[in-house]
């Protein structure tokens, strides 16, 4: 054999060699790892080299929830990903049907059915990624036949399947895992502590956690507070190793659960306090039971006797949270008990809510101070509107408050009271308390106890099951905004404030109920209000004052409504005339005729864009030439809920983010925003605290699509072009739709794309 022939042969057993020992230093580094988390993360370059792979993924099987999970640095931060233990994703059937599968392309149905027929690939990661999945080697870790993870590697540098070399190499791999999983949960199993979570893991190591005990304690601390300020573990990551340690849900303090009132009736503040546990709330017959030792087997026996049942769930909480939870369930507003003892000073049983309902009447003291405190708390709490809910089916009323737009669950109180709750409102709001068949609309005028007044919109509605709902709208007076606190942007803040100058014409807020019309339309009048000026509002009702407006609430019943008022304003020497709403031909027709005859008539209107409200006054009979002239601007509006200003959180969108960004806003469009897909390009996005009860949202801001009336749009209007030609027009000379200021206040960081889309249409 001469030197020709020797030289590949020598080579090919070289790289062979190399593979060999590459394979023998990983199995080593296996071998020497502290944690799961080392081998999980630590040793991910060295395998992908090793196979000349894009990705890998070795996850770990929690036999208990029958998944298997993985951990990844995202950023700074580990985390995690789970997967069910089923034929639903790769993984997944590997460890349910524990044996190996080598995929060439992962998108191929034939190929996934010639394995198993119900296998399927989960591509919600390619999906989130951007990241494309064609060739998976994926192979089980097992040890003594008990499945302890999978390790899976994705796409093959140099192309095609997987060879049988590279799945022997990952198989032994595979086994070395084995042996290290079942080590370390010796490991974990020997030192039964339930922190253990966190040792395995690598968040602290076991000679912190042995230090952590008497240190803890000199500090005067329990050990979960102690390893969250030393070692800067989250409130989360102590959580999960108290679920692992435990074997059950671990709660934070929510401070929009519900009081459960029944449940609190026979038991004491201090007890509870001292004792550390608390009843949260009782769902399909069961009592969740939080309490900061699950396996303490006398604190168990002592709950079943005070709660009289045996069928409760416990799960787990930190003590912060515990006490929290009965401070919110006890506590006391404005120097009145607290829902818990009012409830519990009502003697009527359960059993008999049915037959005896009337016991518990409109007139009883108690019932009274529950709808006092349930208004106060409600304007505590920012709520814009109240809702009574009785439910048949599950025999309680559930009350609910909504908060920046989203309803949420304040409380719950027994089903026997739901007559006297629902009484006792119509009865402030002067309303027929006989007639439970009708819809009855009213008012109630609210006195706090520092004086101040609250006015509430009543609406009742007869529901299934013979109860009534009643719907409360706040309807506070509250502070006049002024146009730098709207939110606009630079182009409509000037645009709008240059319309607000001219000396006559008709300019139109638009948008749904509660998008803030009012509030605008009252801060573009306090833009314009002077002591030279005269101007008249008619509202229904009249939710803010302030001075220097003469204010209306127009009354339908007695046939004083919009189109009355504004009759009746100009016989007043008006020189700006606001009336709440158009709805109908005859109040939109004087409202154009007033702005032809030297008035600045504001007002609004019930339509989805700027464009579209046109086209709806042209419809109403309005005359498309003497609109044209009036026409000054049209504002549409929505609201966003904001993020929360102490605790959102910055990172980095995935490419796939950003071009869903720049095609909502449009393509030839988004360059004007001056931003490009960077390393730093940032965006922010919900976190959640103490101050935004752990939403991640607080508060919420306008977005605005101003058209104003340039000579194109006066010509488009008095010919009754088609919507989609005045918004074109419109966006030409500068206009921007609801979404794409919207997006504009997404990457201003205000917002999210999520909450922008909730209340806009492309």
């Amino acid at each position: 054999m001469n030197d020709k022939a020797i030289k590949p042969q020598m080579s090919e057993l070289e790289e062979q060699l190399a593979l060999r020992n590459a394979l023998v230093n990983i199995t080593n580094r296996i071998h020497a790892a502290q944690n799961i988390k080392q081998i999980l993360v630590d040793l991910r370059e060295g395998i992908l080299n090793l196979f000349s792979a894009y990705a890998l993924t070795i996850y770990v099987a929690d036999l208990t929830k029958k998944e298997i999970y993985s951990m990844f640095l995202a950023g700074s931060k580990l985390a995690e990903i789970r997967v069910p233990m089923n034929n639903s994703s790769i993984a997944g059937y590997v460890a349910n049907m524990q044996k190996p599968v080598n995929i060439a392309d992962a998108y191929s149905r034939d190929e996934l059915k010639k394995i198993d027929k119900g296998l399927g690939f989960d591509d919600s990661w390619d999906k989130k990624t951007g990241f494309k999945t064609t060739q998976v080697l994926a192979v089980p870790v097992m040890y003594e036949q008990s499945l302890m993870g999978v390790i899976q590697i994705i796409n093959r540098k140099g192309g095609g399947k997987f060879s049988e070399e590279e799945q022997s190499f990952l198989e032994e791999i595979a086994e070395v895992l084995g042996i290290a999983f079942y080590n370390q949960q010796r490991v974990s199993r020997r030192r039964k502590t339930r922190f253990d979570y966190l040792v395995t893991r690598g968040f602290i190591t076991d000679k912190d956690l042995e230090n952590s005990w008497q240190e803890a304690r000199k500090a005067n601390e329990t050990m979960e507070e102690y390893l969250m300020r030393k070692f800067k573990v989250t409130k989360g990551d102590v959580g999960k190793s108290l679920e692992e340690y435990y074997r059950c849900k671990f709660f934070e303090y929510d401070e929009r659960k519900p009081i459960p009132g029944d449940l609190l009736r026979n038991l004491r503040q201090e007890y509870l306090r001292r004792e550390l546990w608390v009843p949260l709330e009782k769902s399909d017959g069961k009592i969740r039971v939080l309490v900061d030792d699950p396996n303490n087997i006398l604190k168990r026996d002592t709950i079943e006797n005070l709660l009289k049942t045996k069928t409760i769930e416990y799960d787990v909480a930190l003590r912060e949270d515990i006490l929290k939870y009965i401070a919110q369930f006890y506590r006391s507003g404005e120097g009145d008990e607290s829902i818990t003892e009012m409830l519990g000073r009502l003697e009527l049983g359960e059993e008999r809510e049915e037959e005896e309902e009337d016991l518990v009447s409109e007139s009883d003291s108690v019932i009274m101070q529950l709808v006092n405190k349930i208004i106060n708390d409600a304007n505590t709490r920012r709520a814009s509107d109240i809702h009574i809910e009785p439910s048949v089916r599950k025999k309680n009323v559930d009350i609910r408050f909504r908060i920046d737009g989203d309803c949420v669950l304040y409380q719950t109180v027994p089903f026997s009271y739901r007559a006297a709750t629902v009484s006792r409102l119509k009865i402030m709001s002067n309303l027929d308390i006989t007639e439970r068949r009708l819809p009855q609309d009213g008012k109630i005028k609210f006195k706090r106890a520092g004086g101040d007044e609250i006015e509430l919109r009543v609406a009742t509605i007869p529901t299934q099951g013979n109860v009534e709902d009643v719907v409360m709208r706040i309807l506070a007076k509250g502070e006049t905004m002024t146009l730098e606190q709207m939110g606009m942007s630079p182009r409509n803040f000037k645009v709008f404030t240059e319309i607000l100058a001219k000396p006559y014409g008709i300019i139109l807020v638009v948008g749904p109920t509660g998008s803030g019309k009012t509030t605008t339309l009252h801060a573009a009048l306090h833009y314009i209000n002077t002591p030279d000026t005269k101007i008249w509002t008619a509202e229904d009702p009249v939710e803010i004052t302030q001075e220097g407006l003469r204010q209306v609430q127009v009354n339908p019943k007695i046939g004083f409504d919009f189109s009355a008022a504004m009759r009746a304003f100009l016989r007043a020497d008006p020189d700006v005339i606001m009336v709440g709403e158009m709805r109908d031909f005859e109040t939109a027709k004087t409202g154009v005729e007033a702005s032809l005859t030297g008035h600045l008539v504001f007002s609004t209107l019930h339509t989805n864009s700027a464009p579209e409200t046109i086209v709806r006054l042209l419809d109403m009979g309005i005359d498309p030439f003497n609109f044209a002239d009036s026409l000054l601007g049209i504002l549409a509006q929505r609201l966003v809920r904001t993020l929360c200003k102490k605790c959102k959180e910055p990172y980095h969108p995935t490419q796939m983010e950003y071009e869903e960004l720049v095609h909502h806003y449009g393509e030839s469009m988004f360059p004007e925003l001056n931003i490009s897909y960077t390393d730093d390009f940032k965006l922010y996005r919900p976190k959640g605290c103490g101050d935004c009860n752990n939403t991640g949202y607080r508060g919420r801001m306008g977005i605005y699509e101003l058209l104003t009336a340039s000579d194109d749009i006066k010509r488009l209007v008095a010919k009754r072009e088609p919507v989609e030609l005045i918004r074109e027009t419109g966006i030409s000379e500068g206009m921007r739709t609801l979404l794409q200021d919207g997006i504009f206040k997404v990457v201003s960081g205000l917002t999210d794309l999520k909450q922008v889309l909730s209340v806009c249409m492309k």
